[in-house]
């Protein structure tokens, strides 16, 4: 059986962004990102490009959520969440 890692072992803050993708922080130069999962610290609605590459939105995402989907972009327009971290 596969060992997975549950703990994240990086982080950082999100700034939504319509047009570039979250920085990986696995790289030197940021790029590659493989996705992340996220933190949500003030709840709302969240638009996210998923690393298999579907843009969706999730309404009513709770204060201190921590968001299990594997994400790549974050975008502004229609993300009224806030405090967003990243983990890998």
């Amino acid at each position: 059986m596969a060992y997975q890692k549950l703990q994240a072992y990086r982080a950082a803050g999100v700034t939504p962004n319509d047009n570039a993708n979250i920085p990986s922080v696995s790289t030197q130069d940021g790029s590659g990102n493989n996705g992340c999962v996220l933190f949500i610290g003030t709840g709302g609605n969240i638009k996210v490009k998923t690393a298999g590459g579907d843009d969706v939105i999730f309404t009513n995402v709770a204060d201190g959520t921590f968001f299990p989907v594997q994400v790549v972009k974050v975008f502004a327009g229609s993300t009224t969440a806030s405090g967003i971290i990243a983990l890998w």
